[in-house]
């Protein structure tokens, strides 16, 4: 699908039609979205603005010099970009930017909510003066505040489960399956957000884009580091989390390894007897006791209830 922002009497519209793009004027256009594009769409778009568009396998390089490129035209940066599967999980998918002429070109196979929200403010605003570099900027501004959102949300997931260890002590598998998939999420973040802010100091160093934008850019960082800051504290208390888990798990092993433990040194000393009063010789005056075999059965009972006495005295029950 194909999505085109341009200048028209003063304000800004757009178009999603091939036919409709070719009437307009190049130097007319601000952004143009490729959603799943069709190859006669990316035939378009490379003959209509005079560019070459990534290939999926080119988006997808993880070489720095893959990531941002420059040159005296334009300037090409691959993005990896967090979204949310139908399953309630996270994974990341790359996005092509290409600025070049005052215009910006995007290429993407998910749809993204920052994207909308910079297409919502631009029908809203219209404003004319729009170059690419701002919708570039945009973007970015609006992802930093939806990751910010799904951070918070991430830090209420990991606050619940800690309360679930902490007043149900509940150690099921579940529950350590949970932490995990918060761990992968946290990091999918955190990589996600050091890639964005390797783009913004790149950026510094262009010779191409607006130096005026400069102090923007700049802010962007620091709003980057805070995130970073943000999925750090969250990895760490998920560590925590994790090292409480096993630890509960430890505990509970341990109790059933003590009560094992009580249990056979417990008939261990009726064991003892039963094994001397079985043995098979000819001179035991107990066999001819009348009240030998009761004699004997208290006697066990009596040698278990002291040992449970002295654990119990010394505070090992």
């Amino acid at each position: 699908m194909l999505h085109c922002f341009y200048r028209s009497k003063g304000e800004i519209l757009s178009v999603a039609d091939v036919q409709k793009m070719t009437t307009l004027h190049t130097e007319d256009i601000i952004w143009v979205d490729l959603l799943n594009s069709t190859e006669e769409e990316r035939a378009f778009v490379e003959h209509k603005l005079g560019t070459e568009l990534f290939t999926r396998q080119e988006a997808e390089e993880i070489e720095s010099s893959s990531k941002y490129s420059e040159s005296e035209q334009e300037i090409n940066a691959n993005l990896n970009y967090i979204f949310r599967k139908e399953d309630g999980t996270y994974a990341v998918d790359p996005v092509s930017f290409i600025l070049k002429d005052h215009k910006i070109i995007t290429q993407r196979n998910i749809p993204l909510r920052s994207f909308d929200d910079v297409k919502r403010l631009l029908r809203i605003s219209r404003r004319a003066s729009f170059e690419g570099h701002n919708i570039f900027l945009f973007m970015f501004e609006t992802r930093i505040d939806i990751e910010a959102d799904v951070l918070e949300e991430i830090s209420k997931n990991i606050y619940a489960v800690g309360r679930q260890l902490a007043l149900d002590q509940r150690m099921d598998e579940d529950i350590l399956i949970e932490i995990y998939n918060l761990q992968e999420t946290t990091i999918l973040f955190r990589e996600s957000t050091s890639e964005l802010k390797r783009l913004f100091s790149s950026i510094l160093r262009s010779d191409y884009f607006p130096r005026d934008e400069y102090e923007k850019i700049r802010v962007l960082i620091k709003d980057a580091d805070s995130l970073l800051g943000h999925t750090s504290f969250n990895f760490e208390r998920l560590e925590y989390l994790q090292n409480t888990f096993l630890g509960l798990i430890d505990i509970q092993q341990n109790k059933i390894i003590k009560i094992f433990t009580i249990v056979t040194v417990v008939f261990m000393p009726p064991t003892l007897i039963a094994s001397i009063y079985g043995m098979n010789f000819d001179v035991m005056p107990e066999l001819s006791w009348k009240i030998g075999y009761p004699f004997a059965i208290l006697l066990m009972i009596m040698s278990s209830l002291f040992t449970l006495y002295y654990f119990r005295r010394n505070n090992w029950l």
